[in-house]
């Protein structure tokens, strides 16, 4: 097992040692002490991935001592989060500076999305960290194998698998605004059937979300998963998998306090069958998966109907992935899959009696390969494409290539490569009271070059350079107040005016370097990552050509340092976002901020562990989003045990 592993590392995963990925049929063919990346969708050793990724591993993950997903990303180099308030507000993650919803997120193999949603991505407000036991991010263009969104990266949860015959574990904390997390699991393993059910907990008081506000907007949370892998024959497992999640948000009006809430649930379903052919070379998977999403918005203060919003989101995939090793040197990752969206969305009026749920759906059906290839020991190369067909806008084709050398068996590793995105325009832009149903997917290419060094087991330090131009983004435009009123500015087949639409707008180009360092001496450890992000507004003609886009820091920095002795681990943290530009349109910078955390465990016995922490402790008064207050000093106990 590794020594140590760092948040911040940006490639740096050949420090970490190999668990089983349940989401991948093929997992367990991997030998021990191999280090995988399963955001690829099967196992590839460190030194053999030309793209740039961080890996965080259940031991991370524990000392990171964070309660939900973007609170540990935010850690990692090149990404940047934004939230209207407290927990449960409207929160959104950003890589390299692409568009909030163009990063895919999986749980488990199963794809969250909401195609209800502005963006159609996945809703990381209620995504906490639960029962994940690894995480790692990707970063770049990924549409070869993920598809529509993947332009700004990849995140991949996976959950615990059980090891033993019967284990489980419980996490326990209280801490400050009345906060009470709680979340335990129980699985096992046996030669028919290996099993984890899981569930959690989360309330919290908050705090205000409009920093004009004096009451406070609470926000509580549900989840639950579950998954088996029954054993049918040696060469022939099935996977059964679940998530499901229930959350209320408090939330604020622009002019302040209001009695308004929001109610999320979301679940998805995957039932998978792995199957191996010739003597295991050959390893296929077939999955059907369904994710839905129900969104309701409450305004208690209305006479006839309190509800204000109402929106239903359902996704259904239908997959088959192959993957063929012809030998240590050779491998092949192909598939085809279909995907099926459906959105039902409504605002309904005060002094309506009945409203009416107006469905809209589109399908897209796609093919992929990639291929690497390892031609002499050390050096990896690898290419793809991808083919997707809309039902809407019709095709898109996107490629990769990308090359890996070390010269010592991962002590020194290049990396470069090329790779191309896109995103599908969403059903709400092309559907809602303000779509476009002709709107073109936006697109993407991007390359980086990267470098990662070692020096024994005392410190490791990477560098990635990295640039992306992406066109036809989809930004609102607004109708002008007087003269002419243009055929856009109607809802379409109406003769009702409309005050704004969604339209292909925009141009993008993305520029940076991504540091990260981490080292242990002794009893000493410390980590620590810099990215600068140039991601400017290439829109020809436009007023706000040159200029940063809206909520993507220029800088952001991460380091944390700390002793680690005797079953004690106390760490001092400071984390850094430079100014940003509150919106596309506005004028308005929010200002840069530095954040301190202090953090603590001390292991009692073995599987138990008491842990503490103080975060933003000389209590920062920041803004990610104009106008919307963010938690200041908070303090947080508590007791996790795993057995």
């Amino acid at each position: 097992m590794s020594k140590f592993i760092s948040l911040a590392s940006v490639s740096a995963i050949s420090i970490l040692a190999f668990t089983t990925i349940p989401d991948l049929a093929q997992a367990d063919e991997a030998p021990v002490g191999t280090i995988v990346v399963s955001a690829l969708r099967t196992p590839v050793a460190a030194d053999r991935v030309s793209s740039s990724v961080t890996v965080l591993d259940a031991k991370a993950i524990d000392e990171a001592q964070t309660l939900s997903l973007t609170d540990i990303l935010v850690r990692t180099p090149g990404v940047a989060i934004a939230r209207n308030g407290g927990y449960g507000t409207t929160t959104s993650l950003r890589i390299r500076g692409a568009d909030d919803g163009t990063t895919v997120v999986v749980i488990d193999g199963m794809r969250l999305s909401d195609p209800s949603s502005t963006a159609g991505g996945a809703n990381v407000t209620n995504l906490f960290l639960d029962d994940a036991e690894r995480i790692e991010i990707l970063r770049g263009p990924q549409s070869i194998l993920w598809g529509s969104n993947a332009i700004g990266g990849v995140i991949n949860v996976t959950t615990a698998t059980p090891t033993r015959p019967l284990e489980g574990s419980f996490d326990l904390e209280g801490g400050s605004n009345q906060t009470v997390s709680a979340r335990a699991g129980v699985g096992g393993t046996s030669d028919l059937v290996d099993w984890r059910l899981a569930g959690s907990t989360f309330t919290t008081d908050g705090v205000s979300a409009r920093a004009s506000g004096t009451e406070k907007d609470g926000y509580t949370r549900q989840s639950a998963s579950g998954s088996a892998r029954f054993k049918l024959a040696p060469d022939v497992s099935l996977d059964l998998r679940g998530y499901w999640s229930d959350a209320r948000a408090d939330f604020d009006g622009y002019s302040g306090d209001t009695s308004e809430y929001g109610t999320t649930k979301e679940w998805s379903g995957y039932a998978g069958l792995n199957f191996k052919l010739f003597d295991g070379a050959l390893v296929n998977r077939l999955a059907a998966m369904q994710t839905t999403s129900d969104r309701e918005n409450f305004d208690p203060s209305r006479d006839v109907r309190p509800i204000d919003f109402d929106a239903h989101g359902r996704v259904r995939r239908f997959e088959y992935q192959g993957t063929y090793t012809l030998n240590d040197a050779v491998q092949a990752v192909f598939g085809a899959e279909r995907e099926e969206q459906r959105m039902t969305t409504a605002s309904p009026d005060d002094s309506a009696v009945a409203y009416a749920l107006t469905p809209y759906s589109v399908s897209t059906n796609s093919v992929y390969g990639q291929l690497r290839v390892t031609p002499f020991t050390g050096l990896t190369l690898d290419g793809g494409a991808r083919y997707d067909h809309q039902s809407r806008f019709g095709a898109n084709t996107v490629a990769s290539a990308g090359a890996v050398y070390t010269p010592n068996g991962g002590q020194s590793v290049l990396r470069a490569n090329y790779s191309e995105g896109y995103k599908a325009p969403s059903l709400y832009q092309m559907y809602s009271a303000y779509g476009d149903a002709n709107l073109k997917p936006e697109k993407a290419k991007g390359w980086e070059v990267g470098i990662e060094q070692g020096l024994g087991s005392v410190l490791r330090a990477s560098a990635t350079w990295f640039e992306r131009d992406t066109t036809n983004l989809i930004d609102f435009a607004y109708c002008a107040t007087s003269g002419t009123v243009i055929d856009e500015c109607y809802v379409p087949g109406t003769t009702t005016t409309r005050f704004g639409y969604y339209a292909n707008v925009d141009k993008a180009h993305a520029k940076g370097v991504e540091l990260a360092a981490t080292a242990k001496w002794n009893v000493l450890f410390a980590d620590a990552n810099y990215t600068w992000t140039d991601a400017e507004d290439r829109t020809p003609d436009a007023s706000t050509y040159g200029r940063q886009l809206a909520r993507v820091p220029r800088h952001t920095a991460n380091i944390e340092g700390g002793v680690d002795v005797s079953g004690l681990r106390a760490s001092v943290a400071a984390r850094y976002s430079g100014e940003t530009f509150t919106s596309a349109s506005s004028s308005v910078v929010l200002e840069d901020y530095w954040l301190f955390d202090v953090r603590g465990q001390y292991t009692l016995t073995p599987g138990l562990t008491l842990q503490a922490r103080v975060e933003n402790l000389t209590d920062k008064s920041y803004q990610t989003a104009s106008g919307y207050s963010m938690l200041g000093r908070t303090i947080y106990v508590g007791v996790r045990s795993r057995f």
